[in-house]
C-alpha cells in the first residue's frame, strides 16, 4: 500500500511501502511432552520394593527454541516429517498446548481445523456440532443461525444427514463438515493440519477454492500439509519443521525443493501429491 501524495508524484518521490500489521509472533518457542512410564520390575526390584512398580518418567522435546513473525495476510504452508513437531506448533498457536518455554502473541480471532473430526461430538448431531464449533470460535448463537444455511450447503450433507449423530458419520463427511465450520467462521488466522487431502475429488477442488478466497481476503493462514503442491501453489512462504526446530524459512519453492532433497525424492507426481 502506498502513502503517496499528490505533490510527491509529481516531484518522483518513490512510494512509501506500508508494512501489514502483525498477526503472529513465536519467541523462542519449546513445548516439552512428558511420559510416564511403568516399568515391570525385576525379580530382585520386586522384593525390594515389595512388588510396586517402578515409573520412568520421558520428555519428549516436540518443539525446540522456534522463532518467527507472520504478517496479516500470509499464507504460510508447514513441511516436514511425520513426527518433525508440526502439530505440536499448530496446537500451540491455537492455544491449545501452553509453551514449555518461550512466548506466542496472536492478533485476530483464530479458527482451527486441527485433525479430523477434533472439537466436534460424535454423539450431537452434525446441526448441534455446528453451533458448538461457533461457540468455541468466539461467536453467538445468533451469529452461528445466520451462517448455518451457508456452512451446511458447503458440506453438502443434507438436512437428514445434518439432524443425525456425527457417530453415523462416514470419515469423508467428517471431513467436509470439519472444513466447512472452520472456513466459514470468518477467521483472521485460520490454521489447517492435513485436511485437505480429506474427501472425495470435487470437495478437494471446492476446498481449494474456498482457501483461495480466504487468500484473497488477507487473511493469516497456516497450511500444515503432505502434499507440496498445495504448498507451492497456495502459499506466500513455506516452513520447513524437523525433530521440533526451524530448518529453513522463504520462498514455498525454494523450501519444498530443500526439503525434498532432504528426503532424497524428486519431484514426482506422487511425490507433490503425498510426501
Amino acid at each position: 500500500m502506498s502513502s503517496l501524495s499528490a505533490s510527491e508524484a509529481f516531484l518522483g518521490v518513490p512510494p512509501v511501502e506500508i508494512p501489514a500489521p502483525l498477526s503472529v509472533r513465536v519467541e523462542d518457542l519449546h513445548v516439552t511432552y512428558r511420559a510416564s512410564l511403568e516399568r515391570r520390575p525385576t525379580v530382585a526390584r520386586r522384593l525390594r520394593r515389595l512388588g510396586r512398580g517402578e515409573r520412568v518418567v520421558r520428555e519428549v522435546h516436540a518443539l525446540r527454541g522456534v522463532s518467527f513473525d507472520v504478517l496479516q495476510g500470509q499464507v504460510v504452508g508447514v513441511v516436514g516429517a511425520n513426527g518433525a513437531g508440526k502439530s505440536t506448533l499448530m496446537r500451540a498457536l491455537a492455544g491449545i498446548l501452553p509453551p514449555t518455554q518461550g512466548r506466542i502473541e496472536v492478533h485476530g480471532r483464530v479458527s482451527t481445523l486441527l485433525a479430523l473430526g477434533v472439537g466436534f461430538n460424535a454423539k450431537l448431531t452434525g446441526r448441534q456440532n455446528v453451533t458448538l464449533g461457533g461457540l468455541a470460535a468466539g461467536l453467538d448463537r445468533e451469529e452461528i443461525a445466520r451462517r448455518y444455511a451457508e456452512i451446511a450447503d458447503f458440506a453438502e450433507l443434507g438436512e437428514d444427514f445434518m439432524d443425525m449423530p456425527m457417530l453415523t458419520y462416514s470419515s469423508g463427511m467428517y471431513a467436509r463438515l470439519a472444513f466447512s465450520v472452520a472456513v466459514h467462521m470468518e477467521p483472521d488466522i485460520l490454521i489447517v493440519d492435513e485436511a485437505l487431502s480429506t474427501g472425495d475429488a470435487r470437495f478437494k477442488e471446492k476446498s481449494f477454492a474456498r482457501m483461495q478466497e480466504l487468500c484473497a481476503q488477507a487473511r493469516t493462514i497456516f497450511l500444515v500439509s503432505h502434499g507440496l503442491s498445495t504448498i507451492t501453489q497456495l502459499c506466500t512462504e513455506a516452513m520447513w519443521i524437523d525433530k521440533g526446530a526451524l530448518v529453513e524459512r522463504g520462498d514455498p519453492a525454494k523450501v519444498v525443493s530443500a526439503y525434498r532433497r532432504f528426503l532424497k525424492v524428486g519431484a514426482t507426481a506422487v511425490t507433490q501429491e503425498d510426501v
